[in-house]
């Protein structure tokens, strides 16, 4: 599975240990920056990783910021992508099972380090459900409020 990983300066660190972490665990990844912690602004690097999911570039996709909140916000602007903030394996689980969510943003200062491994393996260990409802669901949200 290829993934195109992403932060801004206040992610710079986790996803630097969520990106060694993947690569330990045979995953493809695609830097998309940010390569230090110099200020940057978040939406650049948003929309890198969801065009890439857009453009079936990468799989998935992993953003990382501050709170997760803007990173979020960004990468669901972008056609065809589903954004899910996690701050929890539940909501992960969920964002996949359930929305078919196709991008993880979390927040490097709201979550600690084993936990964001968490919420990232249960992100990628998960498919979406194919029950009539869920497909249902997803459809009315892909149609959106016309």
């Amino acid at each position: 599975m290829k993934i195109s990983l992403g932060c801004d300066h206040g992610g710079f660190h986790l996803k630097e240990i969520i990106k060694r972490r993947l690569e330990e665990n045979g995953f493809d990844i695609l830097d998309r920056g940010s390569f230090d912690a110099s200020p940057v602004d978040y939406p650049d690097t948003a929309f890198r990783v969801a065009k890439d999911i857009r453009d079936g570039v990468s799989d998935r996709g992993i953003l990382i910021c501050g709170t997760g909140i803007g990173m979020s916000n960004a990468a669901s602007r972008v056609d065809g992508v589903v954004a899910a903030l996690c701050t929890g394996e539940y909501m992960a689980r969920m964002a996949r099972q359930h929305n078919n969510a196709n991008v993880l943003c979390m927040g490097a200062r709201v979550i600690g380090d084993e936990v964001a491994w968490g919420i990232t393996r249960a992100f990628l260990e998960n498919e979406p459900l194919t029950d009539d409802k869920y497909t249902r669901r997803r459809g009315k949200v892909a149609e959106g409020c016309r």
